[in-house]
């Protein structure tokens, strides 16, 4: 399995890098996960890669070879939907965060980003992560959110997915970020 998490800076992509391979790991799975910060303390991208199966050798997944793109953001999303393999799956967060060009005004936030994405060959799941993440108690479970949307979409049990959560996410936050959990994986 190789997935591809786009973020914006402090959006928790790392965090969902170490939920992924914690799943992976208790899975009995070969695990090697990656990030690549650039200036994500300014607003800027953030990219981690998690690879899992029964033996991996690289933690780079490639354009063109990764089954899902977990993305927490519009514009993220579009730029990294060519890590998909043909019908591989985009979950994405619909929010937009301003880039730097758009806020100094060089250039408009593309408007027909979803419908781009639409048109093709993979399997699109638009999700208001920001709400679910705001009912379920704090923004910054839009990361945990998406876990949810993630785990209906998959084979893998709900049970694993909900120990690797509480394996990795800090006793504190962990009511919050079960909320955010179960409130993704239950949306319609």
């Amino acid at each position: 399995m190789n997935i591809v998490i786009a973020a914006v800076g402090g959006q928790g992509a790392v965090l969902t890098s170490k939920i992924l391979g914690t799943l992976a790991q208790n899975l009995g799975k070969d695990v090697k996960v990656s990030e690549v910060h650039g200036m994500s303390q300014r607003g800027g991208s953030v990219v981690a890669y998690v690879k899992f199966g029964d033996k991996v050798y690289s933690p780079v997944v490639e354009k063109g070879t990764a089954d899902i793109v977990l993305a927490f953001e519009m514009l993220e999303g579009a730029r990294y939907v060519d890590y998909l393999k043909e019908n591989g799956k985009l979950v994405v967060n619909t929010q937009k965060i301003d880039p730097m060009p758009v806020i100094t005004g060089d250039v408009k936030y593309p408007s027909d980003l979803s419908e781009k994405i639409g048109e093709l060959n993979i399997e699109y799941i638009p999700v208001d992560a920001l709400s679910i993440a705001k009912n379920a108690g704090t923004i910054k479970a839009v990361n945990v959110a998406l876990i949810g949307v993630l785990a209906k979409n998959s084979n893998i049990k709900k049970e694993e997915w909900i120990k690797a959560i509480k394996d990795t996410v800090p006793e504190k936050f962990l009511e919050l970020n079960m909320k955010a959990f179960e409130l993704g994986y239950n949306l319609e």
